[in-house]
């Protein structure tokens, strides 16, 4: 499923105009994102958790060429499976 298929179930369910769940979706997409940005931890309960985590800066070296180069620190974000999600999923 993809966003736009997110927003037609959305409307489906509800009964929304597709332009208010649009906007719906849009909003918490949004604040996730948001949240994410300013280091918080997003977390929807048996579903996931989302969190962003910090790695420092290294120095590496080149494959192709076998030449050292500076890493720079980064953050990557990183989704957390919950319990209820995995045990739906992994139904035999």
């Amino acid at each position: 499923m993809n966003k736009s298929g997110l927003i037609e179930a959305l409307s489906k369910d509800t009964g929304l105009p597709i332009g208010k769940a649009e906007e719906v979706v849009k909003v918490f997409f949004d604040e996730m994102a948001n949240t994410l940005v300013s280091d918080d931890r997003v977390e929807v309960r048996g579903l996931c958790s989302m969190f962003v985590k910090q790695y420092e800066g290294y120095t590496g070296r080149n494959p192709k060429t076998g030449k050292l180069t500076e890493v720079k620190p980064k953050k990557l974000p990183f989704f957390k499976c919950g319990k209820e999600l995995k045990e739906r999923v992994d139904i035999q």
